[in-house]
């Protein structure tokens, strides 16, 4: 089987697993207690917190564990919101975000807040002066995405930060699930005040996550309970799924130079042998000047059903996805590309294609020969359905 499904989630990378097993075995007391075997697990917690600031030239106390991309998203831009509204109720993202900052964002206004949601260009990136025109006295919060979980565009990440720099009042908030492990970030010198992680992204284990928030921010926390994480964060930690996930982490950013450029190699391959398939459209750019994600091509066969292409690959052995896995199951057009300018029929058609370390480029050609074939067979259906 051919798994080209990484957005959704990636295989977890064996030395992870082992760790996890192990740490599950081993270091099963709360880290909470007092006594020994406690202070052990809460040795390891602050060892990961540790290897999270060294990776990212942070401070230790400037990161959070949670369970995964949801609740940091969740946690950064409801925290940040209900502690600054004594500075306004003014917030600005994106159409183009994942389902847990825009409806994060969708419940705050039910809360009174004024939300602004910027449009993305044709190529998917969000524009620098359609966000500096949308800034008022007001705003209090800014979150763009790092890499866009559908199209793969990446945004203008460091450009924002400047911008927002002229602004000190208004904090940054970056969901980095799809950029962690393969794009280089720069959190302090972009000037991001809050940054998503999510494990089982990058090869490590589901339910486990970190949030980045700069040190001096207040937050309001999402969840009540014993005030563990300073607070920010109650209920029992996650030991074996932290430490795993630093393990995880630690891998990916250390090796991402050299993954990305071999994956963006065979990017490269995928979408020039796509671009020979008939009607199909490849959303964003070419990515020869850093613009897309090296993991990512989303494309669209207008006319043809995205679940009956990714179940007659799947018959195929091939694996690939429509849209956010979040959204994928139900039957409406993509928000993202809709955010994008395109049309109801683009949109209801797209498919995603998500590349791993594991992939060839004999992989990837056999990708390409299975979907066009799965492609020509399907279109005189869709055209007769027309008439």
């Amino acid at each position: 089987m051919l798994y080209f499904d990484h957005c959704s989630s990636t295989p977890p990378h064996p030395d992870v697993v082992r760790t996890l097993s192990e740490v599950m075995l081993k270091h099963y007391a709360n880290p909470a207690s007092i006594h020994q075997m406690g202070m052990e697990a809460d040795k390891l917690i602050q060892r990961a917190r540790q290897l999270a600031a060294e990776l990212y030239a942070t401070r230790a106390e400037e990161w959070i564990f949670t369970s995964g991309g949801t609740e940091s998203n969740n946690l950064a831009v409801k925290g940040i919101a209900r502690s600054y509204r004594h500075r306004g109720n003014h917030l600005i993202t994106t159409g183009i975000e994942h389902p847990s900052v825009y409806e994060a964002f969708k419940a705050l206004e039910e809360e009174g807040y004024e939300v602004t949601y910027l449009p993305a260009e044709a190529d998917g990136r969000v524009s620098t002066g359609k966000l500096a025109a949308a800034l008022t006295d007001r705003t209090i919060l800014v979150s763009v995405m790092h890499v866009n979980n559908e199209t793969g565009a990446i945004q203008p990440i460091a450009e924002i930060g400047r911008l927002l720099s002229a602004y000190p009042k208004i904090l940054f908030h970056v969901d980095g699930v799809q950029a962690a492990g393969k794009l280089e970030t720069d959190l302090k010198g972009w000037g991001v005040d809050l940054y998503s992680i999510s494990a089982h992204k990058l090869q490590g284990p589901k339910g486990s996550g970190w949030l980045y928030a700069r040190e001096g921010l207040m937050l309001s926390p999402v969840l009540s309970g014993g005030g563990q994480e300073r607070g920010l964060r109650s209920g029992t930690p996650n030991v074996p799924g932290i430490i795993a996930s630093a393990k995880a982490l630690r891998m990916a950013v250390q090796t991402a130079s050299e993954r990305r450029e071999r994956m963006l190699e065979l990017r490269s391959r995928l979408t020039a042998g796509l671009a020979g398939i008939p009607q199909l459209l490849i959303h964003g750019t070419d990515g020869s000047e850093g613009t897309m994600a090296p993991h990512i091509v989303c494309c669209s066969l207008p006319g043809l059903k995205p679940e009956v292409i990714v179940h007659s690959l799947e018959q195929e052995g091939i694996i690939i996805s429509t849209k956010s896995a979040c959204s994928s199951r139900k039957d409406q057009p993509s928000r993202v590309l809709l955010a994008m300018g395109c049309t109801h029929e683009v949109a209801v058609s797209s498919l995603r294609i998500s590349l791993g370390d594991e992939h060839t480029k004999q992989d990837i050609d056999r990708l390409i020969e299975r979907l066009s074939m799965i492609a020509a067979k399907l279109e005189p259906l869709a055209a007769r359905r027309q008439l």
